[in-house]
């Protein structure tokens, strides 16, 4: 039994509704591609401030040692510059999850991120995460 033509062609054709499914799973795998490389970029910037804040608060650590009468609400970044892993020039900055550059508070212990006044900065929600906290018990 030979089978029309008119009905081979559309038996290979996409219909409508196939390719407006197949549009909508790449719109979900792509939107949910773009919320987890968010997220992805946030917990990098987490990480980095807190590899500065460990690396200035182990410079704390060894100037104090070296300087046993020095007091915390003395110390300058000049002070802790010697202290700093790899010879750098200059104290860490870090950027904040809105791309601002902030900057370490080194007169406390442990180091905090200035936020501005003094104020301490910590966009998570949790204090002991490890992310933008050091020396948390």
């Amino acid at each position: 039994m030979k089978i029309p033509r008119s009905s081979r062609l559309l038996s290979k054709a996409f219909t409508l509704v196939e390719m407006t499914i197949v549009i909508l799973v790449i719109l979900t795998l792509t939107s949910v591609g773009f919320i987890s490389s968010k997220k992805m970029t946030d917990w990098k910037l987490g990480r980095a401030a807190a590899e500065s804040l460990r690396s200035v608060w182990s410079a704390q650590r060894m100037y104090l040692a070296d300087n046993p009468t020095a007091t915390v609400s003395a110390l300058t970044n000049a002070d802790l510059i010697p202290y700093l892993p790899n010879n750098v020039a200059a104290i860490p900055t870090i950027t904040s999850l809105a791309g601002t550059s902030l900057t370490i508070l080194v007169n406390r212990i442990p180091p905090v991120v200035n936020a501005g006044s003094g104020i301490p900065y910590d966009p998570s929600p949790n204090t002991t995460d490890l992310l933008w906290d050091v020396g948390q018990p």
